[in-house]
């Protein structure tokens, strides 16, 4: 299975960078990972609307390319349906059973999601009723993909 995250800004701090690398690096013995990072579009456009168009715009512009007919576009957002590691990893197992051999997840910016991404979105994940900076987001995300395939072929990590 191929994954992809597009995420909405940059990872900078190196604890960030630090955490998401090692999930990568273990995520790479189950699935082939790649990142996206698209402009935070917060410091050049005004309103909370506009910014979520404009980087929605940018995230379209990406969605169109890496879902094809065999993807799964998932997007991170507070309303979304909460699982369980185990429920994750039960869903990610019946996606491929299904058919999707392309997992592509999608975190907005500071501003949420713009509607247009959401209608084409397959789905919508929710880690929770908190609220969690965006960099701990992916590094989370991550965890819990790894989390998931570990879970799928019984490797002690769950445990």
């Amino acid at each position: 299975m191929k994954i992809t995250i597009i995420a909405v800004g940059k990872l900078k701090e190196k604890y960030w960078k630090e955490a998401l690398s090692e999930y990568l690096q273990r995520l790479s013995s189950f699935a082939k990972v790649d990142i996206i990072e698209l402009p935070d579009k917060a410091a050049s456009f005004g309103t909370a609307d506009q910014i979520k168009a404009a980087e929605g715009e940018s995230i379209l512009a990406r969605l169109s390319s890496l879902k094809g007919p065999d993807g799964q576009v998932v997007a991170l957002d507070a309303s979304g349906k909460q699982r369980s590691s185990e429920e994750l990893a039960q869903h990610i197992d019946q996606l491929k059973l299904s058919g999707v051999s392309k997992l592509v997840f999608v975190i907005g910016g500071s501003h949420g999601i713009s509607p247009a991404v959401m209608a084409q979105v397959n789905e919508a994940l929710s880690l929770g009723p908190q609220t969690w900076p965006h960099n701990m987001v992916r590094v989370m995300l991550a965890e819990q993909i790894y989390r998931a395939f570990t879970i799928s072929s019984n490797h002690p990590y769950h445990k």
